[in-house]
């Protein structure tokens, strides 16, 4: 099972790290689109007025355009430490002992604007692109990564994706037809699809995966790990969407 996740806004600054090295994340057939993404950041960067305009930055966000200037040489960290906001402070990687860290590694993907999907042990530096941005130097986002994404998911033929990404992320990568895949709803006992609690459950489920390590490498067997835990997760009359229903804001996982 591979389980893609959406990126955040929010990202810790710095790393340990040495320079990112593009064509060694997960994926490598992608290094070409993120190379030509990241020239096309630190040209944008040469500009600040233009930079902060194309990126909708205020003026306490401009140091963005400084992590961009140095996509190629700053230092990098683990995209699942990289990341914070809603969704990664309820999986609260740094947490995780090693052997959940490691199976964070084998089993998730995080997809980024720049970058397209990479290893949650993938190291990468900070920067400043969301999916909606259009970048001077390069075709549309959707454009420039949506058949490669997808082509990339299909080479590396997983039984099955676990997709909690948000729309915008998966216009920029649909999991191919041909891979079988369930994309997760987060709703209410109503249906009612939920926003800032969708992204703390989504995080509190990758961390239950990570805390129990299923090996659960199908649809039906994640499934049945999640009922197991005591999850409700229901399927749609859609067989590429699964519904998770959780209360409120206090529901736990665990």
């Amino acid at each position: 099972m591979k389980i893609l996740l959406p990126p955040s806004e929010t990202k810790r600054p710095g790393g340990r790290g040495g320079p990112a090295a593009m064509e060694s994340w997960a994926l490598p057939e992608l290094a070409p689109q993120r190379e030509a993404t990241a020239d096309a950041l630190i040209a944008l960067s040469a500009d600040e007025e233009r930079a902060a305009r194309v990126l909708s930055l205020s003026e306490r966000q401009r140091g963005a355009i400084a992590d961009n200037a140095s996509l190629r040489t700053a230092p990098t960290m683990p995209a699942v430490d990289r990341y914070t906001g809603v969704l990664f402070d309820a999986l609260d990687a740094p947490s995780l002992p090693s052997a959940g860290r490691r199976w964070l590694g084998a089993h998730v993907w995080i997809h980024s604007a720049p970058f397209g999907p990479v290893g949650a042990l993938d190291p990468i530096p900070a920067y400043r692109l969301g999916a909606a941005a259009s970048v001077p130097g390069l075709p549309p986002l959707r454009r420039h990564w949506a058949t490669a994404v997808s082509e990339a998911i299909a080479a590396a033929a997983p039984r099955f994706v676990l997709d909690l990404r948000s729309e915008a992320y998966v216009a920029l990568g649909p999991v191919p037809e041909e891979v079988p895949a369930a994309y997760v709803r987060v709703v209410t006992e109503s249906g009612r699809a939920l926003n800032h609690f969708n992204k703390h459950a989504k995080g509190l489920l990758v961390r239950a995966l990570a805390e129990t390590r299923p090996r659960a490498a199908t649809r039906r067997g994640f499934l049945a790990w999640a009922r197991g835990e005591g999850l409700d997760v229901r399927e749609t009359s859609d067989p590429r969407v699964i519904e998770l229903v959780t209360a409120q804001a206090a529901t736990s996982l665990s």
